[in-house]
C-alpha cells in the first residue's frame, strides 16, 4: 500500500465515490473551442497523445484527447500543439487548462488541523496558498490547471470541475 492508498483510506470523499458521478473531461492546453475537438479530432490518429513528454494525453472512445492528472501534471511543453495539424490546439491559444481546480474542504487534511503541504509544494506557479499553517485555497488568477496538485494530494482532496 502505497502513501496515497493509505491516507485515501482515511477519507471518506475519496475517487471511488467520484466514479459514480458523470466524469469531468479535461482537455488539453492550448485550445478555445470544445467543439472543434468534435468537428476535427476524429480525422486524426491521436498524435498529441504520442508526443505528451508526461504521458497524460489520452484518446477516448470519440477519438477525442483528454487529460489524467493521475500521476502527473501538465508542463505546457508545447509537444501537443505542435503536433495538432488540425487547429484545434495551437500555440496561439493559451498555455492554460480550462478546468477550475478546487480543494474539498472536508476531505483535505490540512483544513483539519494536519500539517500537510503536499499541494503546495509541486504548484510552480504559487497557486496554492495557506491560511495561516493550514486551510489551502487555490488562487484562480493564478493557477494554470496543471494539474501537478492533484497528483500529489494523499486524500484526493482536490478536485477537477466542467470548464465554464
Amino acid at each position: 500500500m502505497d502513501r496515497r492508498e493509505l491516507f485515501s483510506s482515511f477519507t471518506s470523499g475519496g475517487r471511488a465515490n467520484a466514479a459514480s458521478e458523470e466524469e469531468t473531461i479535461i482537455r488539453p492546453p492550448y485550445n478555445i473551442d470544445e467543439s472543434l475537438f468534435h468537428k476535427s479530432c476524429h480525422d486524426c490518429d491521436g498524435i498529441c497523445a504520442t508526443v505528451c513528454e508526461v504521458d497524460i494525453i489520452s484518446i477516448g472512445a470519440d477519438k477525442t484527447p483528454f487529460l489524467s492528472f493521475d500521476k502527473s501534471g501538465c508542463t505546457f511543453c508545447d509537444e501537443c500543439a505542435k503536433a495538432c495539424d488540425y487547429g484545434v490546439l495551437s500555440l496561439e491559444n493559451e498555455a492554460k487548462i480550462h478546468n477550475p481546480i478546487s480543494i474539498s474542504v472536508s476531505a483535505c487534511m490540512a483544513w483539519d488541523s494536519v500539517m500537510c503541504m503536499s499541494c503546495k509544494d509541486p504548484c510552480l506557479d504559487r497557486a496554492i496558498i495557506f491560511q495561516g499553517l493550514f486551510k489551502p485555497v487555490i488562487d484562480a488568477s493564478k493557477c494554470t490547471g496543471c494539474g501537478f496538485c492533484i497528483s500529489r494530494c494523499p486524500t484526493f482532496a482536490i478536485e477537477v470541475e466542467k470548464s465554464a
